[in-house]
C-alpha cells in the first residue's frame, strides 16, 4: 500500500516501536476520514488538540503511505504539488467534490471544493474552522 504514498512510504523501514505516538494519532485520524471527504492539516491538529498543520504535514510526508493520504489536504484546496494526478484519481473515484479550474489556471487542474468536501469528524459537511 505504501507505494501509493506521495512521499514513497517510509513505514516499511520503521519498526512498530519506532513510529512516534503523535504520528500514530495523526494516521488514525486520516484513516477515519470517509471516502469522498477531506480534512485539512490544521483540522487534524485541532481534532487531536495537539501540534499544528506543519507537524501533521510532516507526519503525512514521513508515514502517510499507510493511510489514505489524499484525504489530508491543504486548506486552500490545492492538490498536493507533485502528486496532483494520483490524488485527482482518488478524488474522482471517491466522488470528492471538486471545483473545476478555469482555462486560465495553470495546468487546468481542479481544486477541492472545501465547503462541500471538508469533514469535521462527526459526519457533518462543515469543517472545524
Amino acid at each position: 500500500m505504501s507505494e501509493d504514498s506521495p512521499e514513497g512510504g517510509g513505514c516499511e523501514d520503521e519498526s512498530a516501536e519506532a513510529l512516534p505516538v503523535y504520528a500514530e494519532r495523526v494516521l488514525d485520524v486520516a484513516e477515519r476520514i470517509p471516502p469522498g471527504r477531506v480534512m485539512t492539516y490544521g483540522d487534524v491538529a485541532e481534532w487531536l488538540e495537539e501540534g499544528g498543520p506543519r507537524q501533521v504535514g510532516r507526519v503525512m510526508a514521513l508515514y502517510g503511505g499507510a493511510v489514505p493520504w489524499w484525504r489530508v489536504v491543504r486548506a486552500d484546496g490545492v492538490l498536493l504539488p507533485g502528486h496532483e494526478q494520483r490524488a485527482l484519481g482518488h478524488y474522482r473515484e471517491e466522488g470528492t467534490p471538486l471545483k473545476e479550474a478555469s482555462r486560465a489556471a495553470q495546468g487546468h487542474l481542479p481544486r477541492l471544493d472545501m465547503r462541500r468536501a471538508r469533514w469535521d469528524g462527526g459526519g457533518r459537511a462543515e469543517g472545524h474552522t
